[in-house]
């Protein structure tokens, strides 16, 4: 179901340059935007994540003094820093990267940490363009250009780059726009941003401006195509459920293909890491949090709710249930309506059918979880375990009070609370026993009536 499912061995060291300088000011937000979260994971981490599964080697992220917070993720993350203060310009961005470059020797791809969507495909054929080019940039046909730069190629090769404010014409008619990456072999970038200036209406230094110089030089430029929802730029709350709105389109379509029903699509969220097998079904309003499998021939019904979870092959999960991080539902095994599990594995053909609180606990295979069980796993202060064995019978509103053993074959009474453990085929009886006091309600009544009317 991902769109990045290798990683790819370059025959050239590769490395990544990920500028994440900016002010964030669009976002309007406490936090940098490049850790806001798209379907379960922060844009710089999609970028990381793209980056090492082409085989990046080394990540330099490129900060500025004022996000401190990128830092430290970018750091959390493994990546080396680099610190861009002033920001002027991309390429200046790029060339406050050099000594944390250092010697390395092999290709170099600039990424921006606010464009999240660019494939592991994508950025391996911006990488592989370098065996017949001296920089390669990552171009797309854009349905509305607009402000971006255009691409201008002849004869097969990369001519220029023109800012759409600088652009003729006939080049504002050029539908193939530039999305800022490249790459280029190391020492060829930075002899080349050496001879970058800043004489432009914004007094910036360009990294754009690298074409032309190493054409000038003799070197060959050469334009990579990817889709264009690939490079969605996000810089506001906007631009993010855009870029969010057509990666779900993504994922549904991709499931479609991969033998999946979604009984409506348009109402089915998934995470960066969802992976669904052919032949499982997937209803309305459901959503995916990160770390969920689901296997062939499951069935998730509407309104269900599920992160770290996999649900086993021919399972049956809602309507309205919600699995939590942990849980692992075996085969054929039935979590009904108004079901909540977490850190809980589920064997064969076990069950548990509605209003139930599993959490904390193993259950055999054959099962079967009454209606209002409860593993009382939590003691204020640590969580403890319930384990339930083959064929067990959980009789309806028994409160578990774990730690706990329900052995092979054992049952326990309605409304019991169980709080010591179940030898093998034994009932287990917890509840006080009833007591009829006759009469007890027409006095209790009468009384009342009395008090009533003296107030």
């Amino acid at each position: 179901m991902t769109d990045r499912p290798f990683s790819h061995k370059s025959s050239r060291p590769r490395a990544a340059i990920i500028l994440a300088a900016g002010k964030s000011t669009r976002m309007k937000s406490s936090k940098s935007k490049v850790l806001h979260d798209l379907a379960g994971l922060r844009l710089i981490e999609w970028v990381r994540t793209c980056a090492l599964e082409a085989g990046c080697e080394r990540i330099i992220c490129v900060v500025g003094d004022a996000n401190q917070d990128v830092r430290d993720a970018a750091e959390a993350l493994s990546m080396e820093i680099a610190v861009q203060e002033p920001q002027q310009g991309t390429g200046h961005a790029v060339d406050c990267a050099k000594d944390a470059v250092g010697d390395f020797e092999g290709d170099i791809a600039v990424l921006f940490a606010d464009t999240p969507l660019i494939t592991t495909q994508t950025l391996n054929s911006v990488f592989e363009a370098l065996t017949e080019a001296d920089v390669a940039v990552l171009g797309f046909e854009a349905n509305v250009p607009g402000a971006y730069g255009r691409l201008i190629e002849r004869d097969g090769t990369l001519e220029k780059i023109v800012e759409a404010k600088e652009a003729s014409a006939e080049e504002l008619a050029v539908t193939l726009c530039n999305s800022g990456v490249l790459a280029s072999q190391s020492g060829r970038l930075f002899k080349a941003l050496e001879q970058v200036t800043n004489e432009n209406s914004k007094g910036e230094y360009y990294l754009t401006d690298v074409i032309e110089i190493m054409r000038k030089d003799g070197g060959c430029a050469r334009v990579v195509r990817g889709h264009e929802d690939e490079m969605l730029g996000v810089n506001s709350r906007a631009d993010l459920a855009a870029a969010n709105a057509s990666f779900q389109t993504n994922m549904r379509n991709m499931a479609l293909e991969d033998g999946v029903t979604l009984r409506h699509p348009e109402t089915v969220y998934f995470s960066y890491d969802t992976v669904i097998e052919r032949d499982a079904v997937i209803g309305e309003n459901v959503v995916f949090g990160p770390g969920v499998i689901v296997k062939s021939g499951a069935t998730i019904h509407a309104f269900c709710h599920i992160e770290g979870a996999t649900v086993g092959e021919g399972a049956s999960v809602g309507p309205f249930a919600r699995l939590r991080p942990g849980t692992d539902l075996g085969p054929d095994s039935f979590i009904g309506n108004f079901v909540e599990v977490k850190n809980t594995k589920v064997g064969r053909g076990s069950k548990a059918s509605h209003l139930t609180y599993l959490g904390d606990a193993v259950i055999g295979a054959g099962s079967n979880i009454g209606a209002g069980t409860v593993t009382c796993n939590y003691d204020g202060f640590f969580k403890h375990k319930t384990t339930i064995g083959d064929g067990v019978f959980i009789g309806t509103h028994t409160s578990l009070v774990a730690p706990v053993t329900i052995g092979d074959g054992g049952f326990t009474a309605t409304g019991a609370v169980v709080t010591k453990n179940v030898p093998a085929d034994a009932l287990a009886i917890a509840r006080v026993d009833q007591v009829n006091k006759l009469g007890w309600a027409a006095r209790f009544r009468e009384a009342m009536s009395k008090r009533k009317a003296k107030s």
